[in-house]
C-alpha cells in the first residue's frame, strides 16, 4: 500500500501487504493506492564499487 486504507476487516498502513480480489487490486493500483508485488521476493546483492586489492611485493612491514 502507498496510503492508509481501512475496511470492515482490516486497516492497512503504507508498506503493508494484503491480497485483494483481482478486480479490486487493479482498481487500487490504477488509483495509485497500491503497487503490484510479486509472490516471491527476489533479493539480489551487488557490490557497486568493488575495492581493488593491491598487495606489495616482498616482506610484510612491521607493525608500528
Amino acid at each position: 500500500m502507498t496510503v492508509e486504507l481501512a475496511g470492515r476487516d482490516f486497516f492497512l498502513a503504507p508498506g503493508d501487504k494484503r491480497e485483494f480480489p483481482d478486480a479490486e487490486a487493479l482498481r487500487l493500483i490504477a488509483a495509485e493506492y497500491a503497487v503490484a508485488v510479486s509472490e516471491q521476493d527476489i533479493e539480489r546483492a551487488i557490490d557497486i564499487n568493488p575495492a581493488i586489492e593491491i598487495r606489495r611485493r616482498g616482506r610484510p612491514r612491521k607493525a608500528a
